[in-house]
């Protein structure tokens, strides 16, 4: 998972130390295809998936934990039953960049007749999402002559790093209905091993073989396809799986045990880390006067560290290339200060360093993100506290930061780093603490736009978008690397899909995209033809401008897992439109006020001499409710829709004269 040096002994010193040599990468021979079977190509439908478009008959993932050269071996044999199926020929194969690369990719279409085209085009590549922890590409390609009726089959090699065999998984569930699926695991011989799973069926559970090769294998029939829904906790999460831990044989058994001796081994790391209080000392004095209140002292300082070279949102180098440049991983926080520059997990403890030689109360702690899993303490996942953050006291009160993540603002953390359990290291092996969540109030997002409605119905004018907390700092490090044209396209098509009618928009300004502290604002001239129509001698337009994204959400009466937000967030939108001469509005909706406390509306509508106004607000407090509350929150988003589409009535007058 950690390509760097010093955060993979954090994660893993608990284990056992290595001790191998590197050595290249060498192929290994992909499984052949299976025999045609001429059931599987009569079949037209299958009796437990009734409404399927396809279906897995059958899959194999087959993972080797060898030290050198570990890799997983996975195949695919896929039945299209109707025509909406045939997608499923359009292939995707997400992969961590920095953890390996997918080879060996084969792949053949059989066709109802039992002819087969082989795949012999192109595999292309493309980049699907970035992190701190590097980015997720894809393997893309199109299967050839996929028909109703088809099978089409493909396997593939996830060649990974040398030493990566700290994130084992089996998930179960795919988009589609499966068969029969089995998998296997030859775990490393230099360490322990146990597992852990959920929603398994009845049955079905890893077995190893101890006396023989001492492969874990399973079996499992039958799988039903994940379901995808709006607003729902990670996939990963809900899926069913099967988790793999490594570990050192000494590693008690108990929950509290397990922890304690993790704490203390970390807390052991941290602290051999930050240990040079004269620098850091010294460091301080440049930064902060000695007059300065606490909390500026302590935003200074957070404000300084986030201005350091930060490697982790750099390109990754070869170990050639740091031979080449002759850069020596950071032993302590003292290298990292003179250097300039360290990677996310090193900039935060140099953070903590520097806060505990300003007199602060710091602590270090390893908390869990949760933008893939949930984490559980009862399940002593070690390597699950992948994120570092500081928590520090002040003014009596627990504020937590982490200035190694960019364009995190003070005071805030990641999203993905919030509301989550994490370990607060010290030498007796840490306390349990969860990260706060801010509040909506913090993340938001004002729309104020001024526009004048043509006698044609037309609405032409400008639209300033303020984004403010997470709402800023998602979108300046989900497109750190994009250039202009790509930001503007983004910032265009944002707003766009926010008004309920087609609309033109192009941006008038150059945001800042590299401030952490600072709102998003972004300029707009926007037309919306049509906004205002014809009713008899009268003209109607709704009075939710910018209420599309809250149009379609939770339609569906039923639901099947929890909603789970990212993080809190709040709309804010501010809308001044000037009526055309001699007309007058007419009538205007009665202003709404909805709080139901972990969501909140409220719109109201005024008219003027000549203009009408508009102020609306959401606010959503939730980051994760229950199934049994879904009703009542599809009841408020109904309110919400409702008070959106009322109309607000004009009289147009006589036309205005022309020259």
């Amino acid at each position: 998972m950690f390509t760097n040096k010093y955060v993979a002994a954090c994660l893993f010193v608990l284990t056992v130390a290595l001790g191998v040599i590197s050595l290249p990468t060498i192929a290994h021979a992909q499984q052949g295809f299976q025999p045609v079977s001429p059931d599987e190509l009569k079949m037209t439908s299958e009796p437990l998936a009734p409404d399927a478009p396809a279906i897995i008959l059958y899959r194999q993932v087959d993972r080797d934990d060898d030290i050198r050269f570990p890799r997983e071996e996975n195949y695919f044999r896929i039945k299209i039953l109707t025509e909406e199926g045939r997608k499923n020929g359009d292939i995707e194969i997400p992969f961590f960049k920095q953890n390996g690369d997918v080879i060996h990719i084969r792949a053949r279409t059989i066709k109802p007749d039992g002819s087969i085209v082989n795949f012999d085009g192109q595999v292309l590549e493309k980049s699907i999402a970035k992190s701190r922890f590097g980015e997720i590409l894809a393997k893309t390609f199109a299967l050839p002559d996929v028909q109703v009726g088809s099978i089409i089959e493909y396997s593939y090699t996830i060649n990974l790093k040398e030493n990566y065999v700290y994130d084992s998984h089996w998930i179960l569930n795919e988009g589609l209905f499966t068969k029969l699926a089995r998998f296997s695991l030859k775990p490393t011989g230099t360490m322990a091993i146990r597992w852990s799973w959920q929603g398994l069926q009845p049955g079905t559970q890893p077995k190893q073989d101890r006396n023989g090769d001492h492969i874990i294998r399973m079996e499992a029939t039958n799988i039903a396809a994940f379901q995808s829904e709006d607003f729902m906790p990670p996939e990963n999460e809900l899926k069913s799986r099967v988790d793999f831990i490594y570990e050192n044989e000494l590693f008690a058994k108990d929950a509290d045990a397990y922890w304690k001796k993790v704490g203390k081994a970390r807390n052991e790391i941290l602290e051999n880390f930050i240990g040079k209080h004269k620098a850091m000392e010294q460091a301080v004095a440049q930064i902060v006067s000695p007059a300065d209140p606490p909390e500026t002292k302590l935003r200074k300082i957070y404000d300084r560290v986030q201005l350091l070279r930060n490697t982790s949102y750099e390109m990754q180098k070869t170990e050639q290339e740091l031979k080449r440049n002759k850069d020596k991983v950071a032993d302590n926080v003292e290298d990292v200060w003179k250097r300039g520059y360290g990677d996310a997990y090193q900039l935060t403890w140099l953070f903590l360093a520097l806060a505990r030689a300003a007199g602060f109360e710091a602590y270090g702690c390893w908390v869990s993100d949760r933008s893939e899993y949930f984490f559980s303490p009862s399940m002593m996942q070690g390597p699950k506290l992948n994120v570092n953050v500081v928590l520090v006291k002040l003014n009596g009160k627990d504020l937590y930061l982490d200035p190694g993540v960019k364009f995190t603002p003070y005071g805030l953390l990641a999203w993905s780093e919030s509301g989550t359990p994490g370990l607060r290291l010290d030498k007796d092996g840490g306390t349990w603490i969860t990260t706060t969540v801010p509040p909506s109030s913090q993340s938001r997002i004002e729309r104020k736009a001024k526009l004048r409605l043509s006698e044609a119905g037309e609405l032409d004018g400008t639209l300033t978008a303020t984004y403010t907390g997470l709402e800023a700092s998602g979108l300046r490090h989900d497109y750190r690397e994009s250039d202009g044209v790509a930001r503007k396209n983004l910032l265009e098509n944002q707003l766009k899909e926010q008004v309920p009618v087609g609309i033109e928009a192009e941006l008038t300004n150059q945001p800042d995209w590299n401030a952490s502290e600072a709102p998003l604002v972004a300029e707009f001239h926007i037309r919306v033809p049509g906004w205002a129509s014809g009713a008899g001698r009268r003209a109607v337009m709704p009075v939710g401008l910018l209420s599309a994204a809250e149009k379609h959400m939770f339609e569906h009466t039923n639901r099947i897992h929890s909603v789970y937000f990212d993080y809190p967030f709040e709309k804010l939108d501010d809308v001044t439109i000037e009526v055309p001469a001699g007309w007058q509005i007419v009538s205007v909706p009665a202003a709404q006020d909805r709080d139901a406390q972990a969501v909140a509306y409220a719109l109201k509508a005024e008219k003027g001499n000549g203009t009408l106004h508009v102020e609306r607000k959401l606010s959503v407090d939730i980051l994760l409710m229950e199934t049994k509350y879904y009703a009542s929150l599809r009841n408020f988003f109904q309110i919400v829709r409702s008070g959106d589409e009322q109309q607000i009535i004009l009289q147009p007058g006589p036309a205005a004269p022309h020259n």
